[in-house]
């Protein structure tokens, strides 16, 4: 799904809006019902990740941990059944993820004297059953259940989809029965910056050469693909030559701009493919 840039701004400015919660996304989707609730997601995911960044030094300042640390205290006094963390995240505009680990660390400071070893923050977040506290354990794991952008679950989930869609493209690829080094195998043979794909021999989309591709199982916004550009997409140019890269998501249309210079973008996988030795079309080079 590919979107002009003035309708991605429409949903980002209504995202602007709304909290990181799971019904979010029954609203996104009854206001742009056009679009897929995967790329909705996405986008939701990139511009909600700006905004905390945005809001980095507010949450985090001293006086604020305080503040979210005596709120918990004084409202688990009150009440020990209630979604606490979840209901203070929500009301202050923070990922209940993010939450979680404020209070969590705070907790940790005050039990043990010191600041809590940052692998062993991840593993109770990543496994609140090992909280000694188990109204906090419940409170940690309601964050991270109900959290649609941050903490341990949703990384599984992203890390889980990129794979899929890693093997969806090696799986179109086979069954083109067009010849390639995936990223593991590169590493094999030495390189260490690669992109997903190598393509043994080049094949040509839309009339530019392909020499590799790269699956990003998300949407293109500007933030996000300026970012791949100077990280990754150049580099994979200036050393492998021209190539693809397939956003599952859909991008912003008017970053297509860089076809002449040698990086195409597509939001799924090209039906137009001519190779030197075979094709998915009837044509040959």
């Amino acid at each position: 799904m590919k979107l002009r840039r003035v309708d991605y701004k429409e949903i980002a400015k209504f995202i602007e809006h709304l909290r990181p919660t799971r019904q979010c996304m029954k609203i996104l989707k009854e206001k742009f019902p056009s679009q897929s609730q995967s790329t909705l997601l996405s986008i939701f995911s990139l511009e909600y990740q700006k905004r905390i960044k945005r809001n980095h030094a507010k949450h985090h300042s001293a006086e604020a941990i305080e503040y979210y640390y005596q709120r918990y205290l004084n409202e688990m006094k009150l009440n020990q059944a209630a979604p606490v963390l979840l209901e203070l995240a929500n009301e202050v505009d923070l990922a209940p993820s993010l939450m979680a680990r404020i209070i969590l660390e705070r907790h940790y400071q005050e039990l043990n004297g010191i600041p809590s070893p940052k692998s062993v923050l991840n593993s109770m977040l990543r496994d609140p059953t090992l909280i000694a506290d188990r109204h906090l354990s419940d409170q940690v794991y309601q964050c991270t259940v109900n959290d649609c952008c941050y903490g341990p679950l949703v990384d599984c989930i992203k890390h889980a989809i990129g794979q899929e869609h890693e093997i969806l493209l090696r799986d179109m690829l086979k069954e083109r029965n067009l010849s390639f080094l995936d990223e593991n195998q590169l590493r094999v043979k030495g390189y260490d910056k690669t992109p997903d794909i190598i393509l043994e021999v080049p094949i040509v989309v839309e009339g530019h050469v392909i020499h590799w591709i790269e699956s990003k199982a998300s949407f293109g916004d500007e933030y996000s693909h300026r970012s791949y550009l100077q990280d990754q997409f150049w580099s994979y140019w200036n050393r492998f030559g021209p190539g693809l890269v397939i956003y599952w998501y859909g991008f912003i249309e008017e970053l297509d701009c860089h076809r002449e210079r040698g990086i195409l973008l597509k939001d799924c996988f090209p039906s137009d493919i001519v190779t030197l030795c075979h094709s998915a079309a009837p044509s040959q080079l």
